[in-house]
């Protein structure tokens, strides 16, 4: 299983490195449709990608060294979709706003996955 886990980090190393990294939304800003939401790390997606929302691949980019540090696996039942999220060079203090985040409502749910 250790070949298949290293060769997932590996393709995925490469699509990050050959996509641009796109910040929509900013740490310190509100998320625009719920005003009591402020994102605590940068936010974005991965600029000519596609996830399950149809929308691009989701990152969340920290203060670190710009590797992949781990994904979010999440699944929204609002939203009734699951899809992951990309976590780039996030300090341990990050990836746990990461995970709060994706954990602080009934309706959203996720675990974390390091590399």
């Amino acid at each position: 299983m250790n070949d298949f886990d290293d060769d997932f980090w590996k393709i995925l190393d490469s699509l990050v490195n050959d996509s641009e990294i796109v910040i929509d939304r900013p740490k310190g800003t509100t998320h625009p449709k719920y005003s009591n939401f402020i994102y605590k790390v940068d936010y974005g997606y991965l600029k000519k990608t596609s996830s399950m929302d149809g929308a691009g691949i989701d990152v969340w980019v920290g203060s670190g060294e710009k590797q992949i540090d781990a994904i979010m696996c999440i699944v929204d039942l609002m939203k009734r979709d699951s899809e992951i999220k990309i976590l780039i060079g996030c300090t341990e203090e990050e990836k746990q706003l990461v995970y709060q985040t994706h954990n602080e409502t009934q309706w959203m749910k996720g675990i974390l996955i390091r590399r």
